[in-house]
């Protein structure tokens, strides 16, 4: 999988390779699908969402451009794979699921395999102030716009890497930071296709 689907596609960040080595992927599937746990495309988890594509894990993983020790929040838990694979990388791992089942049993699911990730079952869309700032945000559903309290979230030098698009059509992946002196920039980094960013009713 690393080898065809990650190195081949010009992913070079060494610790981004070596944690997609180092997970293993099958943990994060339903039982049903591990036999396609190292296919090149997303899989469903149920509730309507799915584990991204391992491609797109590992680009946006290298896109957040994160070092060990630093505090990285992530929006839509899943499966736990994305929480994981920073883990993995030596990063303080925050993460939240907005629906409650998939929250659950992604909270048991990486204590069991021993990552310590704090999991919060709530409306990512607020973020979670209490930890703030964050050196990165990374968020694994695509709203349509750019949510401003999690950009407000991050640390000077901070890194947000999410897909923004219309429902049901492409995206486009995007890499903003924070300038020292309060400046968003971003970056275009290509066509993606994720599912919707939920929200809490009200």
């Amino acid at each position: 999988m690393v080898d065809l689907q990650i190195v081949a596609r010009l992913i070079s960040d060494e610790p981004t390779i070596a944690a997609m080595r180092a997970v293993p992927r099958h943990e994060f599937v339903p039982a049903d699908y591990v036999d396609q746990a190292y296919n090149d495309n997303p899989l469903p988890i149920g509730h309507g969402q799915t584990i991204s594509q391992p491609y797109i894990v590992a680009l946006m993983t290298q896109a957040l451009g994160v070092a060990p020790g630093d505090k990285v929040l992530e929006i839509g838990t899943g499966s736990g794979y994305q929480a994981a694979v920073l883990a993995e990388m030596g990063v303080e791992v925050y993460t939240i699921e907005i629906i409650e089942a998939l929250a659950t049993a992604a909270d048991t699911r990486l204590h069991l395999l021993g990552y310590d990730v704090a999991t919060l079952h709530g409306d990512g869309y607020f973020g979670w102030e209490e930890h703030a700032p964050f050196d990165a945000i990374v968020v694994t559903a695509a709203p349509d716009h750019l949510p401003q309290l999690l950009v407000d979230q991050l640390a000077p030098g901070g890194r947000l890497v999410i897909p923004i698009g219309p429902i049901g059509a492409v995206q486009t992946l995007w890499r903003f930071e924070v300038g020292d002196d309060g400046e968003v920039t971003g970056e275009n980094l290509g066509a993606v296709r994720f599912v919707p960013f939920t929200r809490s009713e009200g």
